[in-house]
C-alpha cells in the first residue's frame, strides 16, 4: 500500500510541483485530516458528478441558455456586422429567429451532456483526484475542460447539428445569410454547427465552475456525508 502511494505521490509531484513524493507521502496523514486517497477520490467523483447533473438540468430547460444572460447564444463577433445590416433594412425578426433557433438547440444537446460527463468523470485516478483537490478554486473544471473537450466536442456536436436541423436553425442562419449576402461584396460563410457546439460546452462548463465554487465555499452544497467530509477536511480548505 505504501509503495503504492509513493507512485501516486511521485506522480502528483510531477504534476503538481510538491517538494519530494516522500514528503508529500510522510505529510499526507496528517495534512488530509484522516481523509485517506480512496476517500479523496470518490468525493471528487460524487462532487462532479452532482455539479453537471445540475448544471445540464439547468441548461437543457426551456430559456437555459436563451433566458441566461451570461450563456445566450448570440451571433458570433464575424457576423455582427452581418446582424446590423440586417436590422437596419427592416429584417430583425429573421435574425431573431435564427438566435432564437440557436438557444434551443444548445438547451436541447444539453439533454445529453450527464453521461458523456460522468463517463468521463469515472477516468478520474486517485492522482488527479488529490491534485484537483489540493488545487485552486477552479481545479476541478480545468482538469475537465482539459481532458474531456476534444471529446465532448466529438461527441456533443452531432447531437448539436442534429438539434439544431430539428428546431430549423439552419434553415434560418441559411436565410440570415443568403438576404446579407444580396447586399454585401463578401458573401459570409460562417459554420453554425461548430460555433454552437463551442459555446454550449463553454456555457456547460460555466455553470460546473458555479457548482465546484459552491461544494468548495458553502458548507451547506455539501449535500452528502463523503462531500462534506472531503470538502470540509484540512487538505480541501488549505490545499496542504
Amino acid at each position: 500500500m505504501k509503495k503504492s502511494l509513493l507512485i501516486y505521490c511521485a506522480l502528483l509531484t510531477f504534476s503538481t510541483g510538491c517538494e519530494t513524493a516522500q514528503q508529500v507521502l510522510n505529510n499526507l496523514p496528517a495534512s488530509t485530516g484522516g481523509v485517506n486517497t480512496t476517500q479523496i477520490a470518490a468525493g471528487l467523483k460524487e462532487a462532479l458528478t452532482i455539479g453537471t447533473q445540475n448544471s445540464a438540468s439547468r441548461l437543457s430547460a426551456v430559456n437555459g441558455f436563451f433566458a441566461n444572460a451570461a450563456l445566450k447564444i448570440l451571433m458570433p463577433p464575424q457576423a455582427q456586422k452581418v446582424e446590423s445590416t440586417l436590422r437596419n433594412v427592416g429584417l430583425g425578426s429573421v435574425v431573431d429567429k435564427a438566435i432564437l433557433s440557436m438557444n434551443r438547440g444548445a438547451e436541447e444537446a444539453a439533454k445529453s451532456a450527464t453521461p458523456i460527463f460522468v463517463n468521463a468523470i469515472k477516468q478520474m485516478s486517485i492522482t488527479d483526484a488529490i491534485g484537483i483537490l489540493r488545487g485552486g478554486d477552479f481545479a476541478a473544471t480545468n482538469y475537465f475542460k482539459q481532458k474531456t473537450t476534444a471529446a465532448l466536442t466529438s461527441a456533443f456536436q452531432p447531437v448539436i447539428t442534429s438539434s439544431l436541423k430539428k428546431v430549423d436553425a439552419t434553415k434560418y442562419w441559411g436565410d440570415v445569410f443568403t438576404v446579407y449576402n444580396r447586399f454585401s461584396k463578401e458573401p459570409v460563410n460562417t459554420d453554425l454547427s461548430a460555433y454552437v457546439t463551442q459555446r454550449a460546452i463553454d456555457g456547460i462548463f460555466h455553470e460546473v465552475s458555479l457548482e465546484e465554487q459552491k461544494i468548495r465555499k458553502d458548507p451547506a452544497a455539501r449535500v452528502t456525508d463523503l462531500l462534506k467530509t472531503v470538502f470540509g477536511s484540512p487538505v480541501a480548505q488549505t490545499g496542504k
